[in-house]
């Protein structure tokens, strides 16, 4: 049942097999309907014959008039009958029962005659003098119905596997363009991913190219984007590893003691930087995939930022910066706790080290139109036309003199996206320092 051309024959077939049934049902009532009405007149007609035929046999006086009446049906013929006075019968074909057929009142009734139903005409004559009763058993009238339903039906149903070779390469034909579209398909690679062409197709099928197209570019945007971030990162992997082989070759070549130890200390402090921006591109490789929103759950910011600045105390301590999380109510957002430690480890390691000795970061939490998650700093600022540039991956502030891979903003930037947040830069306390506001929705 994975196959669309056998789902919908399937469902043809039943659909046209229900019709056919219903026809069929139709058609032996509507047969039924014209015999029952062909032979109630033959009842009519025989009564109204008989009457004719036998009344001077009957009675004398005859002579006093024509009591005949009109054909009450347009069809007649004969069967079975009684003729009856008031209360004898007077004559009966031979396959009457000597037992009257049914009542005395005037019309149609059906009767059981030795085990089988029968259909009755009851009529007088016009003086109310004679009654006479025709009959017929059913079944010659159901047998003549089906037979004549079957003789109706029987070329649509000789029709029906014609019908169905017919459905099947209709529904082929039909589905040609999804094939087309497949082809199509099958050709895009990595490399080949222009939009497919939508002239032709049918509207049943357009949303579909459309939302391939709109994947194509986006998979084309991922590409370029990946493609650019390898560029990006096998640069800046290249200056420092040239400055540790720099530095390994002069600790090689130096002879005394304490230039030696001068350039394996820099080999260290190389090590450390090269140690960063790798982790740095690891958290930006696990970040740049789309988030799954169902995988969001209630995340508590107030505790969250507390978790987190007690795992930067220690490199503040050592920057002798002060770290502080302001008073305020409990703010919850609905996200992954995870990626949220991440952007606020970033946007707090970048104040810890653009702050100069001395100074201080702060963290708030507080509800302001949405939830807001805001990190101060006492440092050196973002000037204004920079602040957008600074969100660019691996981009460093001109003269900010501090270490760093230019990916914290990038990262916090990305996870504010998956987390349909906004990240806002302002001027930190009395116009001194940076305020980098998360703005949650």
């Amino acid at each position: 049942m994975n196959s669309l051309r056998l789902r919908l024959i399937l469902l043809l077939a039943i659909g046209l097999g229900a019709a056919w049934g219903v026809a069929a049902w139709f058609s032996h009532s509507e047969a039924r309907r014209e015999v029952d009405k062909l032979f109630d007149a033959q009842l009519a007609q025989s009564a109204q014959v008989l009457l004719g035929t036998t009344r001077h046999e009957l009675h004398e006086h005859s002579e006093h008039g024509d009591d005949e009446t009109s054909p009450s049906h347009e069809y007649e013929q004969k069967l079975a009958f009684q003729i009856w006075d008031q209360n004898h019968l007077l004559m009966r074909s031979a396959a009457a029962p000597a037992e009257a057929l049914g009542g005395t009142a005037p019309g149609y009734g059906e009767t059981v005659v030795n085990g089988e139903p029968w259909r009755v005409f009851t009529r007088w004559d016009a003086r109310h003098e004679f009654m006479i009763q025709v009959a017929e058993p059913l079944a010659g009238r159901e047998n003549l119905a089906r037979r004549i339903a079957f003789r109706m039906l029987l070329p649509s149903l000789l029709a029906l596997p014609a019908l169905a070779l017919a459905i099947w390469f209709a529904v082929g034909a039909g589905l040609r363009p999804l094939q087309r579209l497949k082809r199509e398909v099958k050709q895009r690679t990595a490399e080949r991913l222009e939009p497919i062409g939508t002239a032709g197709v049918p509207i049943e099928v357009a949303p579909l190219a459309q939302a391939l197209n709109d994947l194509f570019t986006r998979l084309q945007q991922a590409f370029e984007s990946e493609r650019r971030f390898t560029a990006d990162a096998a640069h800046e992997l290249r200056t420092p590893l040239a400055a540790l082989k720099v530095q390994a070759q002069v600790a090689l070549r130096a002879s005394d003691t304490a230039e030696r130890r001068a350039a394996l200390d820099n080999v260290l402090r190389g090590v450390d930087r090269a140690t960063h921006l790798v982790e740095q591109l690891l958290t930006l490789a696990r970040v740049d995939p789309e988030a799954v929103a169902a995988g969001h759950e209630p995340v508590e910011l107030r505790s969250l930022a507390a978790g987190v600045l007690a795992e930067l105390a220690s490199p503040a301590h050592a920057a002798q910066v002060e770290l502080a999380l302001e008073e305020g109510p409990a703010c919850t957002v609905a996200g992954n706790a995870a990626q949220l430690a991440v952007l606020l480890r970033n946007l707090l390691d970048n104040a810890v080290r653009y702050t100069p000795a001395g100074g201080s970061v702060t963290v708030a939490v507080k509800p302001e139109n949405g939830t807001v998650l805001e990190i101060r700093d006492t440092g050196p600022g973002i000037p204004p036309a920079e602040r957008g540039r600074v969100l660019q991956r691996f981009y460093r502030l001109p003269g900010s003199g501090a270490e760093g891979s230019g990916l914290g903003l990038s990262i916090a930037q990305r996870i504010a996206e998956l987390h349909d947040a906004r990240l806002e830069f302002a001027d930190g306390p009395d116009g001194k320092g940076l305020a980098v506001r998360v703005r949650f929705r």
